[in-house]
């Protein structure tokens, strides 16, 4: 029996002789997930590696900066690390190449004199154009490529005024991946709650070098620096170094600097792109970028200043809609809630529920519930009795106060900075909500501008930061291209320059695909909502530009009026002189009106000139007449009347008062 049984074992074990190592149990941290898989969160390929870490850092620095009301001044700086530089940084020194066919980018001796004799003829050719004065077209890209290894490196510095970070959080806030101070139901820029944690294990896994970090909180009397880098199998933090520096100058804010693998490059005009579009959406903040290169005429220095000091309000955290909730998200508020009843559960955990509601909630939940009952008591049975009520009962939408948009000022305010465009409207509708999520949109529409392309422009802001990529799929794009008429806002879509801009806030951003990078067409409460918030932004365009079109017409009319006023004096003078001589002569007979006008011909007072003046100012009366007729019946019921609402003036504050619209800030100082 023993026999057989060693038998059978030994001929499954021959069988699958790796079985015991395969049925083992095996786990990934979270960072070691992210590290795989690090196209989710924005990491494809190096130059959107680079993308993303800039993003990553400018965000954070913005959210520090307005969460203790200041108005941010970011300075973003990309400095090109080239390979011997880099090998020094690492304590690599450099080696020649000895066996040179080994190299990806060996280019034989015949494919050598190929290339050449195809640049010499290219060279012959532009030559023959130059003399000729036809236009060169542009130089091909050489096909002696960096061989696959050859990486490009880049130093990124992000250094902002913000809140800064307490001196023993910063490894765990850097180090330890789903770790960070936004997390709970609230507006916030960042999409999966990494920030900096995912350029740093990008630069774990290119460079190997660790990141640098420099805070100091407001009234501290020190600066922390801290060199770290994560231990990705783990999820720990590795620190290298972790001190307090003097702060003289009494600094506040972060300063990051992280080596990362990247390619500028290919990847250029996006950053510059997003910076800009960051400057649109944010005009109170004062952005400065610098890329820095070994050729110095590679080098970049933009700066994007600030335009007003006027900030939207911080986004407030908010309590769960009873209809946006799952079993999951229920059994969690009950473990960590505070309250000891079923009634003060429902009260004080969710949004819209008053006693009145919690208490004829309970009495529909059955005989088993009660309001006195002890919430941490209910079972998992129980739970989905509450969790089929919440999705069957009406409740009141939520409100929108716990949203911060950026406000029509803020956005006109910036598309005229950065487009400076010959129309711009712009609208800023009420709270909406899906999926019991409140969300805001927020439009504005462009004619015209600096650096605008003909056809429809798209910009699109998802929690105020810029949306660059799978444009196509989003929400916007397909709505201001298929669902806008805009013949019928007098707006030519080919031929005008035209930038739509919209902007979301919400407490859910519901994105589709692993990146993030677009709202779905799916959601008919945002498609109708963005479709709505473009045509008033359209209707007010098309007041302005029946109004140009009516001045236009105007002043042509008057022109044309004006162009035959010296032939028709000329004529008029003509017959009133032939009239003065038959009425001298007595030849012929006229009115005492008449006679009057012709004597006044005969002495002079009335000339040619007189003629020709007093025609240029019927001209002008009539002009006057027929514009004043056209605003008296459509200019008042076309433009839109604006409130403006008064600042409560503090003494102790201030020494002004601002007076609000939707669309200008107006500051009287006293």
């Amino acid at each position: 029996m023993a026999g057989d049984d060693l038998a059978e074992t030994k001929k499954g074990s021959s069988k699958n002789p790796k079985n015991s190592n395969d049925s083992k149990l095996k786990q990934k941290s979270p960072a070691e997930f992210f590290a795989e898989n690090k196209n989710i969160a924005g990491f494809d390929n190096p130059g959107k590696s680079l993308y993303t870490t800039v993003r990553e850092l400018v965000e954070n620095a913005l959210d520090s900066a307005e969460s203790i009301s200041e108005l941010p001044e970011v300075e973003v700086t990309i400095e090109e690390i080239v390979k011997s530089k880099f090998n020094s940084m690492i304590g690599l020194i450099d080696r020649e190449r000895v066996d040179t066919q080994l190299y990806d980018d060996y280019e034989t001796e015949k494919a050598r004199e190929k290339r050449l004799a195809k640049e010499a003829r290219a060279s012959e050719i532009q030559a023959k154009n130059l003399a000729s004065g036809k236009k060169n077209k542009e130089p091909g890209v050489s096909k002696v490529l960096k061989a696959r290894g050859e990486a490009s490196y880049y130093k990124v510095t992000c250094k902002d005024n913000g809140k800064g970070m307490p001196h023993d959080d910063i490894p765990n806030m850097f180090g330890r991946v789903l770790s960070g101070t936004k997390y709970g139901l609230k507006q916030t820029r960042g999409k999966f709650g990494l920030g900096a944690k995912m350029a740093l294990i990008w630069s774990k896994m290119s460079t190997g070098l660790p990141i640098e970090i420099s805070s100091s909180m407001k009234s501290q009397n020190y600066v922390t620096f801290c060199r770290l880098d994560i231990d990705i199998h783990r999820n720990i933090p590795h620190i290298h170094l972790h001190e307090k520096k003097g702060n003289k100058e009494k600094w506040h804010g972060a300063e990051i600097q992280v080596v990362i693998e990247g390619n500028w490059t290919t990847y250029r005009s996006k950053i510059l792109h997003y910076m800009r579009q960051m400057a649109v959406i944010t005009p109170y903040a004062q952005f400065l970028f610098r890329f820095i290169s070994e050729t110095p005429e590679k080098n970049v220095t933009i700066k994007f200043t600030r335009r007003t000091d006027v900030m939207p309000p911080i986004p407030i955290e908010t309590k769960h809609h009873p209809s946006s909730v799952d079993l999951l998200l229920i059994k969690r508020l009950i473990t960590d809630t505070s309250k000891k009843t079923l009634l003060q559960f429902l009260q004080n955990e969710f949004v819209n529920i008053n006693k009145t509601l919690a208490t004829r909630l309970i009495g529909e939940m059955g005989p088993d519930f009660g309001p006195s009952m002890a919430v941490k008591s209910v079972t998992s049975q129980q739970m989905v009795r509450i969790h089929q009520l919440f999705r069957q009962a009406k409740f009141d939408d939520p409100s929108g106060d716990c949203l911060s948009p950026a406000g029509e000022y803020n956005l006109r305010l910036g598309i005229i900075k950065e487009l400076h465009p010959d129309m711009v409207a712009t609208y800023s509708g009420s709270a909406q909500v899906f999926e019991g999520h409140p969300f805001i949109v927020e439009a504005g529409v462009s004619l015209g501008g600096r650096d605008v392309k003909q056809g429809i422009n798209i910009f699109r802001f998802a929690n105020r930061i810029p949306l660059l990529f799978e444009q196509g799929a989003d929400v916007v794009t397909r709505t201001a291209l298929k669902r806008i008429n805009w013949n019928s806002y007098k707006i030519n879509q080919t031929q005008d320059k035209i930038g739509v801009f919209v902007s979301i806030v919400s407490t859910k951003i519901p994105f589709k695909g692993t990146g993030k990078e677009y709202i779905g067409d799916d959601i008919s409460e945002i498609a109708t909502a963005v479709k709505s918030a473009i045509q008033q932004c359209c209707i007010q365009l098309k007041s302005k530009i029946v109004k140009r079109l009516q001045a236009r017409e105007q002043q042509e009319r008057k022109r044309s009026l004006s162009r035959y006023i010296p032939d028709a004096t000329g004529a008029v003078y003509e017959v009133l002189k032939q009239m003065t001589e038959e009425h001298t002569t007595k030849r012929k007979r006229y009115g005492e009106e008449d006679t009057v006008i012709l004597n006044k011909v005969s002495k002079h007072i009335i000339t040619k000139e007189t003629l020709k003046e007093k025609l240029a100012e019927h001209v002008e009366q009539v002009d006057y007449e027929m514009a004043l007729e056209y605003a008296t019946q459509s200019g008042v019921s076309e433009e839109p009347r604006e409130n403006i609402y008064l600042q409560h003036l503090d003494p102790n504050k201030s020494n002004f008062i601002d007076l609000h619209s939707p669309t200008f800030v107006f500051r009287l100082m006293l």
